[in-house]
């Protein structure tokens, strides 16, 4: 079942850390598709880098530095479905802070309820332009920043449809295994210069819009956005720097 979301040891010193939340949501559409809510594990996983000592950039389109009530936090709206819009907020990071070492990419999109035959071109392109395509400009502009830092850090929440598909979410399992692909290809090509490239791969995500879509569910087994959370924050520091090019299963107890 893919996780229907689209809202740990600490580093030895501040680093800058860039946080890539939710810029875009797939609404309901005729035809059974259903639609992504807005709260994902973003709030979660800037809470847990601010907590660790990291300095957090965050971005959406309408964010604001009053979200988080830190002195570490720093809100940038953008639009990261564009590309030159990437590269300036990359550009203004790299400017402002010198130095940029982490990645952190939560952006994606859901829709899903027929089969391949009956998935039309647009719902095909929708997931794309929600599920690659941000990542892909995030990438092109963050990789040689990331590069110089000497040890940089590109972490993807993708999605457990990624490696094990299923029935009526084709356009969707195929834009995660699309986005799983990029970031193996990322692991091997920038490993001469330190930079590490990791995906993680959730099942259903515990938050209220999927509360909302699927009241009858077992909450108790979807993945907790703590818990996604704590696996990015180790990743992003020293204890994960041997981890390169993985995919890493969270299913929570929906196995």
């Amino acid at each position: 079942m893919p996780e229907k979301n689209p809202g740990a040891s600490p580093f030895c010193a501040p680093r800058i850390r860039w946080m890539s939340r939710l810029v875009r949501a797939l609404y309901a559409r005729k035809g059974g598709n259903r639609h992504r809510g807005r709260r994902g594990p973003g709030q979660s996983v800037t809470q847990a880098l601010l907590d660790s000592g990291a300095m957090v950039i965050g971005t959406s389109r309408k964010i604001q530095t009053a979200e988080f009530q830190h002195s570490s936090f720093l809100g940038i709206p953008a639009d990261i479905s564009n590309k030159e819009a990437a590269k300036q907020l990359v550009d203004q990071v790299s400017s402002r802070f010198g130095k940029l070492h982490v990645l952190v990419h939560t952006v994606g999109g859901f829709a899903g309820g027929q089969t391949v035959v009956d998935t039309d071109d647009d719902i095909f392109q929708r997931m794309m332009d929600l599920n690659l395509k941000p990542l892909l400009h995030m990438l092109r502009a963050a990789i040689p920043p990331l590069r110089r830092s000497g040890a940089g850090c590109v972490i993807a929440v993708g999605s457990r449809a990624a490696v094990e598909p299923g029935p009526s979410v084709g356009a969707y399992s195929a834009s995660k295994a699309a986005m799983l692909s990029v970031m193996k290809t990322v692991a091997i090509e920038n490993r001469d210069a330190g930079l590490r490239a990791n995906v993680i791969l959730p099942g259903t995500i515990d938050t209220p819009a999927n509360r909302q879509s699927s009241p009858d569910a077992d909450f108790s087994k979807w993945v907790r956005p703590a818990a996604i959370a704590s696996l990015i924050t180790w990743l992003a520091g020293d204890a994960g720097r041997e981890i390169n090019g993985a995919a890493i299963p969270i299913y929570g107890s929906d196995t």
